[in-house]
């Protein structure tokens, strides 16, 4: 009796169930990718401008913040309400000021300075070391 046995095996490989995968992956990531929104300051990074430089010889205005949480305005004690005053009529223009917290000042200062800043359109440049 001449009976043969299959031993052949086979190459084949079904692809399928791998399609799927991809395609479920494929949807998770573009409906997760519309819901996570960026949760960071707006800041403006420094870069290389086509305009010339043009030489600023002009002191910028001083905002220090001491470790007691105290304000001074170029060397002079001052209250936030009293800053914001002087920074109101400041502000204009392109008007910078230096942001100068002391080492260990409260953070609570410097965001309310920041907002100032923010809110009248002052550049302000946060001074993280002397």
């Amino acid at each position: 009796m001449g009976l043969k046995k299959r031993s052949k095996v086979s190459a084949e490989f079904n692809m399928s169930s791998l399609t799927d995968i991809i395609f479920l992956l494929l949807i998770f990531f573009m409906l997760t990718s519309t819901v996570v929104s960026p949760n960071a300051l707006n800041l403006k990074l420094p870069g290389r401008s086509d305009s010339p430089e043009v030489s600023n010889n002009r002191k910028l205005d001083d905002v220090r913040i001491d470790n007691d949480g105290l304000f001074y305005f170029n060397g002079k004690r001052t209250t936030v309400e009293a800053l914001e005053r002087t920074l109101a009529e400041k502000a204009g223009g392109s008007y910078s000021m230096f942001i100068s917290p002391d080492r260990k000042a409260p953070i609570e200062g410097v965001v309310a300075v920041m907002d100032l800043a923010n809110r009248l359109s002052i550049n302000g440049v946060l001074a993280a070391e002397e």
